[in-house]
């Protein structure tokens, strides 16, 4: 009974049957189910938050989706506009070139019509005065003068 470690044993069994015997058990014992009980709410919360979490994922998942799909529609919207008035633009080009030849072509046939008038006109001219230069070289006197006056009216007249 010498023996140190033997007494150290003792002494430690009866401090411990002493403690539960007073009640240091049930201490023990409630703090280590208000630990538990922490611990349990603690999970909880961390569920409630990852299912939270989750949600919010979903959320913004759809949401991001939701804006790729717009995006598209944008950029489908766009090139379909932009060829719309590349069309556009074509056929306006069109037109004004087709404006611009149909009033060239205008021009040159009014020069034409203007060009002709004044041959014409030229010819008249040059064909009564011959006429006037034969007339008078055949008709002399003041009823030859008046007959070649009349003449060259009609001849005018008709040319022109």
């Amino acid at each position: 009974m010498a023996n140190p470690t033997f007494w150290v044993l003792v002494g430690t069994v009866v401090f411990i049957v002493l403690a539960i015997k007073m009640g240091a058990a049930k201490g023990i014992t409630g703090a280590l189910d208000a630990r538990g009980e922490l611990v349990a709410r603690e999970l909880a919360e961390a569920r409630r938050l990852r299912h939270e979490a989750e949600l919010l994922l979903a959320e913004y998942e759809a949401k991001r989706k939701a804006a790729e799909a717009e995006a598209e529609t944008i950029v489908a919207n766009a090139k379909e506009e932009a060829q719309r008035l590349a069309t556009d633009a074509e056929e306006k080009l069109a037109e004004f070139v087709t404006r611009r030849t149909r009033s060239a072509e205008e021009k040159i046939a009014q020069a034409e019509n203007q060009a002709t008038a004044e041959v014409r006109a030229a010819a008249a001219e040059a064909a009564s005065q011959a006429a006037e230069l034969i007339l008078r070289g055949q008709v002399a006197g003041k009823a030859g003068a008046e007959f070649v006056a009349a003449g060259l009216k009609d001849v005018k007249a008709k040319l022109n």
